[in-house]
């Protein structure tokens, strides 16, 4: 006869590991300027990453503190690999940084294109460095309002450089161009993002509006007159007005000491480009 403990399901035996359980061991090794993410006993030297299941090569690549903006080149085992590639136990992993400067000849990228478009966004903390920029004729998207989704919404909708200090928010899934500025001061920060991507060739200065961001086109006097302060209208004759919000711009009493930080920021990153 069978008792109410013998009709209890007999439990299954126990495993020492089950599937999915075993750890395997992958070597990563990060170049240049990916290294200012890892601690420093990590950098320029292979790191030996203990992983379970099968992940996709950009989650280890995350896991080591590496965000995946900042990656435009993964070899594993010697071959080009994608961001969903899956690691293998014993796989050796080289991860290189975005090329902005330097044609990396017939291997596959890991995006369509070079990331050479500067087309940038940048978050609450870069206010000043998006006016600098926009002084130099770049094409800069700013505002203090923008939160991090939205950031992350216009990165991805418009296609724009994400420019952050925010190492977390790059690691986001739909940002797909970014970069993690490092300099801390706002004149060091211009020099950086000339040299990063290659700018300084792309330098136009005063045609972009301070304000908005918008294209300054040139405009006869008679156009804007009736905007003009009374002292404008009788000393100046050369005027340029926003596409976008419709801002007029002259060369008042600050545009010598305006023109004079250009010229100096590219002195210094021309000198900064000889060195190498």
């Amino acid at each position: 006869m069978q008792t109410r403990a013998d009709a209890r399901p007999h439990p299954r035996p126990r495993v020492s590991a089950r599937l999915g359980d075993r750890l395997y061991t992958a070597s990563f090794r990060f170049y240049a300027e990916l290294n200012d993410f890892l601690p420093t006993a990590r950098r320029q030297t292979d790191i030996e990453h203990r992983f379970r299941g099968r992940p996709a090569v950009k989650d280890a690549v995350e896991s080591l503190g590496v965000p995946h903006t900042e990656v435009d080149l993964i070899l594993i085992n010697g071959s080009e690999a994608e961001f969903g590639t899956r690691l293998g136990d014993g796989d050796r992993v080289s991860v290189y940084p975005v090329f902005e400067a330097l044609d990396i000849g017939p291997v596959v990228r890991l995006r369509p294109r070079a990331l050479r478009e500067p087309r940038f966004l940048l978050d609450v903390h870069l206010g000043r460095l998006a006016r600098s920029l926009r002084l130099l004729g770049l094409d800069a998207d700013y505002a203090n309002s923008y939160d991090d989704v939205e950031l992350t919404d216009r990165a991805f909708k418009l296609g724009r450089i994400l420019l952050t200090r925010d190492r977390g928010l790059l690691k986001r899934a739909a940002i797909t161009r970014g970069y993690c500025v490092r300099q801390t001061d706002s004149r060091q920060q211009i020099l950086e993002i000339l040299a990063r991507f290659d700018l300084i060739g792309l330098i136009e200065p005063f045609s972009r509006c301070m304000a908005c961001n918008g294209v300054l086109q040139h405009v006869t006097k008679a156009e804007v007159a009736d905007s003009l302060p009374a002292r404008v209208r009788e000393l100046q004759d050369s005027f340029t007005r926003c596409d976008g919000c419709g801002r007029v711009y002259w060369q008042g009493t600050n545009y010598e000491q305006l023109r004079g930080f250009v010229e100096a920021i590219k002195a210094d990153a021309s000198l900064a480009q000889a060195r190498g």
